[in-house]
């Protein structure tokens, strides 16, 4: 089932600002179907509704509960929900339902999903794929860090579903490999951090190529002014579905602020590290995550860091050992926030302060996601507390304070703190994880010794289509 060209331009409703800095929309005239509780009375595809079933996934989300009936009308849809919601079926189940029954020809897509960075293509990928499967879609992830040649055989082979980094769509869009002309429904997800990462021009001009006519559907954790702008310019009449609380209100998800010492601030954060379970620690640059990624190997705790400066087939290995256990503590800063999707993480201690609350937000969303518990922990030196506070204040949230030294049994009780065995430790070498499509496999190059002086760096630019700025 494909969706009807208009006849008539689009005209497009402009939104405008409600207490709080988020986003609303004026009265629509068209009906806003109600909410469903089961995807079986959700009018999902019969293929859709199986496969739900054999993933043991029965009742809707909030988020998609409300957002999946409109969608499936074809209505544009400007949703709200935090990180762990289940947005990525709340958009992906219409979308596949929607495209189900039509055949993408060579370079033309049907669909767009478009996110800000590549853990997070990839995560899109992996949800939808076994669904896009049921209906017989092909799924296709275009990111920075991998071969552009296998992306641009992938679509040059036929796709029908495409997720991607604004980036490297825009190569491929470039180089001719990929035409947004036939794409009926465009997503865009974690619209806010695309905006924050100055993707928007990017962003603007692949909309551009998209038909006007068509379905458009935003998603983020927040709707301020900051996505105001894409949604004035492309979304039309689109029914508006927040349906998560703000973050200083949800019940499962505790904040603490620790004033430390400059002195005592590298021993407690090697006492948090060593804690049972597992825990994300935020810092603000890739070599202070470096830094602190090699001094925890060496005092016994598995750890590891994740940021832009790793390979994707890094990055990817990093997130498996994390997910599978291997390793306990992932280091990570800001770039990687949105993509880490791991669940049972019940601790993210910001070992930097954030710059600024959206930032806090993203990096908190790491935890209590979908219902779960979890607690963020923010360790704060005597001149960082001013700026923390108004942070907290513009974030919305209320968090509990303490002074605290390595050794407080207080610090125990809140991140579960114990003495680091001081056993260096070896990380295995992480057996790289099975591609699933052709379009995320790294790219294979020969031994360096085999190549012509000067000829590895030209490859190396040519396989991975890098630019400034881009993911």
């Amino acid at each position: 089932m494909t969706r009807q060209a208009r006849s008539e331009p689009r005209r497009r409703r402009a939104p405008r600002a409600e207490s709080g800095g988020d986003i609303r929309l004026r009265p629509s005239t068209t009906p806003v179907l109600p909410a469903v509780h089961t995807f079986a009375a959700i009018g999902l595809p019969t293929a859709l509704t199986a496969e739900l079933t054999h993933q043991g996934i029965t009742v809707p989300f909030p988020v998609q509960a409300a957002a999946i009936p409109n969608a499936l009308a074809g209505r544009d849809i400007l949703g709200r929900g935090r990180t762990g919601s289940g947005k990525t079926l709340a958009f992906g189940l219409p979308l596949l339902a929607n495209t189900a029954g039509s055949r993408a020809e060579s370079r033309s897509p049907l669909a767009l999903v478009l996110v800000p960075t590549r853990e997070l293509a990839q995560q899109v990928t992996e949800a939808l794929r076994p669904y896009a499967r049921a209906v017989r879609l092909r799924v296709a992830t275009v990111v920075g860090g991998l071969a552009i040649s296998r992306q641009g055989q992938a679509l040059r082979d036929g796709a029908e579903i495409v997720v991607a980094t604004p980036g490297r769509l825009n190569d491929l869009v470039e180089r001719g490999d990929c035409r947004l002309d036939h794409v009926r429904i465009a997503v865009l997800d974690e619209a806010d951090q695309m905006s924050d990462m100055g993707f928007l021009p990017q962003v603007t001009r692949l909309l551009r190529h998209v038909p006007a006519d068509g379905q458009r559907m935003l998603f983020s954790a927040t709707l301020d002014r900051d996505v105001e702008r894409l949604t004035r310019q492309f979304l039309n009449d689109p029914v508006l579905h927040s349906v998560d609380p703000p973050a200083g209100a949800v019940s499962t998800l505790e904040h603490h602020v620790l004033h430390v010492t400059e002195d005592d601030k590298p021993s407690l954060v090697l006492r948090v590290a060593a804690r049972k379970g597992r825990v994300i620690m935020f810092l603000g640059t890739k070599h202070a995550a470096n830094r602190l990624a090699k001094r925890l190997l060496a005092s016994g705790v598995r750890a590891a860091a994740l940021h832009g400066g790793k390979s994707q087939p890094q990055r990817t290995r990093t997130l498996e050992a994390f997910k599978s256990g291997d390793i306990t503590v992932l280091v990570a800063t800001n770039v990687a926030a949105r993509g880490i999707h791991v669940d049972d993480v019940d601790l993210v201690v910001n070992v930097d302060p954030p710059a600024d609350h959206k930032d806090y937000l993203h990096r908190g969303g790491r935890t209590a996601r979908a219902g779960s518990s979890g607690r963020v922990v923010t360790l704060v030196l005597p001149g960082q507390r001013g700026a923390m506070t108004r942070q907290l204040k513009d974030a919305g949230i209320s968090a509990h304070t303490a002074a605290v030294r390595p050794d407080d049994a207080e610090l125990v009780r809140i991140t579960g703190a114990r003495t680091p065995s001081g056993v260096p430790v070896t990380l295995p070498v992480a057996a790289a994880p099975a591609a699933s499509s052709p379009a995320v496999q790294p790219s294979r190059q020969r031994p360096r010794a085999s190549r012509p002086r000067g000829q590895g760096k030209r490859r190396a630019t040519a396989a991975t289509g890098r630019r400034s700025g881009r993911a």
